[in-house]
């Protein structure tokens, strides 16, 4: 019995040595992780191969995509249950880069990553973008995308990879009820020729950098960069992008099937909100309506208060009793408040598709005019303010010597920037109160 228990242990700790300088027979990888599955795709002539079963095999479903020596891997989960109060979709998409990914130490004292770069959280809101339209209404458990290049090469860029890895992971995790695969590819043109996916040397001689994401049947994203491109060459572009991105969907699909992940029932939320929708709908419609015909902003807001103060003293008296109460009191969220913006919202879909007039009066066809004006400031470098409706930018330029360019400290061949671009939403430019702690993830761009 004790020889038969060394030898298991042997072999076992043959194994976790295999494992340690690392296993390139997938025969072996396989027999090790018997869940495992793999599948290997062309984006734009280059092999990507997608894994999963292997790692964060407690995620709701996790997956690595390689192109290249790049790794990306991906995990989504979704909450147990729905946090009380909830009245939105709380997606929290994480982008996180990793020095280790380039074989770097972090700089500073604490060698440890701090904050995300600029570059994790635009990326962050790349992957956001064309997944969170894809949930179903009234779904309001927490669901958590994280994103991480474990490797980059330096050659393939990792973000349009991010975006397919949450997409992969979100299709696998059968309890997450996710209305996509969606795909995404970066498009460069180099030598007149299109690209898809350009390794970050064919990028910098490209006169064109576009991101599209999107389902089968239609774009969900557009991210445009460009050097005097045609508007031919744009839509060409665009057409070739969806053209892999199909591609990408139905390979997605085919994992899926092959990893036996089952057909999605269409998700059906807790409650049926109809009733008290339809009550709000019954006492302010009319109110709502004539409020957004009202072109001035601040009389509008003050319509749609009034409006809303009607439908909530109309709804207060309906009395403990009333089926309209019950159904709201039955759940943790405002139902009142989100019926009320649904009536908002009906109200203006249907100025738009009937009067093809917009919120502010403009038709369909019209562009707001913008006024500009130059040197507001004095001393400073440059200043310009420009104002179009009821938005205002004030934008101040500095200038400077080579030594105050930027040293990025991230994953990208890029090391230095010279063109530093900085957002700022302080709270009184939208008519609220709220400290000042830092930029927020909105104020992040380049």
């Amino acid at each position: 019995m004790q020889s038969t228990l060394l030898d298991t242990n042997t072999d076992v700790l043959n194994k976790a040595q295999t494992l340690a300088h690392g296993i390139t027979d997938l025969a072996s990888l396989d027999a090790f992780y018997p869940q495992m599955q793999r599948h290997s795709f062309q984006i734009g002539g280059k092999t990507v191969t997608v894994e999963t079963g292997r790692m964060a095999r407690s995620a709701g479903a996790s997956v690595l995509v390689q192109c290249g020596e790049t790794v990306v891997f991906s995990a989504a989960t979704a909450s147990s249950s729905i946090r009380p109060g909830i009245d939105f979709f709380p997606l929290l998409v994480d982008y996180e880069e990793k020095m280790f990914a380039v074989g770097k130490m972090p700089g500073g004292y604490n060698k440890r990553e701090g904050r995300p770069s600029e570059k994790a959280v635009l990326t962050s809101r790349l992957i956001d973008r064309p997944i969170r339209p894809l949930f179903p209404d009234g779904y309001r458990k927490d669901v958590q995308i994280v994103a991480t290049p474990l490797v980059s090469d330096n050659v393939q860029q990792p973000d349009t990879l991010a975006i397919l890895a949450a997409s992969f992971a979100l299709t696998l995790a059968s309890d997450i009820p996710f209305g996509g695969p969606v795909g995404a590819v970066r498009v460069a043109r180099v030598n007149g020729q299109l690209v898809a996916n350009p390794t970050f040397q064919e990028q910098e001689q490209s006169e064109l950098d576009l991101v599209v994401a999107g389902t089968k049947d239609s774009i969900m994203m557009v991210e445009a960069g460009a050097n005097f491109v045609s508007e031919a060459d744009l839509v060409e572009a665009l057409a070739f992008a969806h053209l892999e991105i199909q591609n990408q969907v139905a390979q997605q699909l085919a994992f899926a099937q092959k990893c036996g992940v089952k057909p999605r029932e269409a998700y059906v939320p807790d409650f049926d909100n109809t009733p008290v929708y339809e009550f709000v709908k019954a006492q302010v419609y009319d109110d709502v309506n004539k409020a957004y015909h009202e072109f001035d902003r601040e009389t509008r807001q003050n319509l749609l208060k009034a409006a809303k103060e009607k439908a909530k003293a109309a709804f207060d008296a309906l009395g403990e009793d009333h089926a309209v109460t019950k159904l709201a009191k039955a759940q943790d969220i405002n139902v009142f408040g989100e019926s009320f913006k649904k009536v908002e919202k009906t109200v203006m879909r249907a100025m738009v598709l009937d009067e093809g007039v917009r919120a502010d009066g403009r038709k369909c066809e019209d562009i707001r005019p913008i006024k500009c004006h130059v040197g507001v400031l004095p001393r400073v470098h440059g200043s310009a303010l420009f104002t179009r409706g009821s938005t205002q930018v004030l934008s101040i330029a500095t200038l400077g010597s080579p030594g105050d360019a930027q040293n990025l400290d991230g994953i990208d061949p890029l090391k230095e920037k010279r063109w530093m671009h900085h957002y700022a939403f302080p709270s009184f430019s939208v008519g609220e109160v709220r400290p000042s702690r830092g930029p927020g993830r909105r104020e992040i761009g380049r």
